[in-house]
């Protein structure tokens, strides 16, 4: 109780996530009255990052970066038009592929929809759609970028759990597919109720040497996910590999990267993998603590008294993780509860870890697009100058059809490990 009343003060006069774990652990500590653990404090800090699954965390990041400066977003975007441009509420679509095409490549929600709402919703308004819409449909959009891999929380969760940074993965690639075409169902029910307009026509002509001229694009997220799938890379090489291929793309084909352009590049990816690295060390800290003070145990005791199958265990964590996900950022809400939720669902309801950890990350995913913080809205906002709370409500729809993917994924485990060999 000591432990938790100085986490919530700590949390509370605005001190950082990482630097408030690490604080209730030395609480907890002095107050269990066993100075002997202090000698275990670095240890375990230094063992949360001592992982070699961790090293993909800044190469995924570099990877959007030379993406980004070398004009590929744009390409990609270009593409998705080729495909779906022309049908009823053609750019509600182009928005959708486009941020799955994108997610293979950044793996992070805010960074994403940072990227595609200076593209999509400026194009998106001046063809006639609402800018409260536009902006709030690019925001679930940048929900694609955790599940689809390469995927930031899919590799810390993978540290967390001691499982394979492949395996979790490629258990993302299907949900991830799965939920864009429930989006696009949205979006084809909404454009008929709305009558959204259609985008420019492209003649056959027009959209074959777009998507001739656009594909090279598709080499970062063929080779990243192509060298997984197939064996002949683990996460962390094809990370690297995917750098190179970005670089190549970037400076060969769409001549807008320069190799000068990297050393501000690399700075950029080294500082927001500290941050992430910090927050892992910390997470094993917290862990280290709560398995110290019984906390996992407890818990179950209290859950198994309310759900007796694995199912309803799924449907209350659910419930438990999407109001984290309102409050938490992705990564620190990871940190708060996989430590505690994990154990209960391997051990007590035998639930494959691969699996609860695409149904959690997906669950704090979608806080990011929830009241009352939703941040997915509030970097939305500040770009196109959109209401966050407005956004919430005309994009309704997605937040309902994310919920019926999560009830999917609670009922039928294999849509998250059909892939996994």
């Amino acid at each position: 109780m000591v432990t938790s009343a100085a986490f919530v003060a700590i949390m509370l006069v605005g001190v950082p996530i990482g630097l408030c774990l690490c604080l209730a652990g030395l609480v907890y500590i002095a107050a269990s009255g066993n100075p002997v653990l202090f000698q275990s404090y670095p240890l375990q800090l230094f063992g949360g990052v001592d992982s070699y699954g961790l090293i993909a965390i800044p190469l995924f990041i570099l990877i959007g970066e030379i993406m980004n400066g070398g004009g590929i977003t744009r390409r990609i975007v270009d593409m998705a038009m080729a495909f779906v441009g022309s049908l009823k509420g053609g750019l509600a679509y182009v928005n959708i592929l486009a941020n799955m095409f994108i997610s293979s490549i950044l793996g992070s929600a805010t960074a994403q929809v940072a990227i595609m709402a200076q593209i999509m919703v400026p194009e998106m308004e001046k063809k006639g759609y609402d800018k409260t819409f536009a902006a709030g449909l690019t925001a679930y959009g940048g929900m694609l970028g955790p599940i689809i891999p390469p995927s930031v929380m899919f590799v810390v969760y993978s540290v967390l759990a001691q499982v394979s940074v492949s395996d979790m993965l490629i258990a993302g690639i299907v949900p991830g597919v799965i939920l864009t075409v429930m989006f696009c169902l949205v979006i084809a029910l909404m454009g008929y109720v709305y009558n959204y307009p259609r985008a420019d026509y492209q003649t056959p002509r027009q959209r074959v040497m777009t998507i001739l001229r656009t594909s090279p694009t598709l080499l970062i997220p063929i080779v990243i996910v192509g060298t997984i799938l197939s064996g002949l890379a683990n996460a962390t090489e094809s990370a690297a590999v995917g750098a190179v291929a970005a670089a190549v793309v970037g400076k060969y084909w769409t001549r807008e990267f320069e190799f000068s352009q990297l050393p501000q590049m690399m700075l950029r990816s080294a500082i927001y993998s500290a941050i992430v690295l910090f927050l892992v060390a910390a997470a094993a800290v917290f862990s280290w603590v709560l398995i110290f003070g019984k906390v996992p145990q407890e818990t179950a005791g209290w859950i198994q008294s309310a759900a007796k199958d694995p199912i309803s265990f799924m449907l209350i964590c659910n419930v438990i993780l999407l109001v984290i996900g309102t409050v938490i950022d992705g990564i620190p809400g990871l940190i708060m509860t996989v430590p505690i939720l994990l154990p209960v669902a391997t051990d007590v309801y035998h639930i494959d870890p691969r699996h609860f950890g695409v149904v959690v990350v997906i669950n704090l995913v979608l806080g990011l697009l929830s009241p009352p913080v939703g941040l997915c809205f509030f970097v939305a906002a500040a770009v196109t100058g959109a209401k966050p709370g407005k956004m919430f409500m005309v994009t309704l729809p997605f937040f309902v059809i994310s919920c019926v993917l999560l009830v999917l994924l609670s009922l039928y485990p294999s849509l998250s490990l059909i892939l996994i060999k």
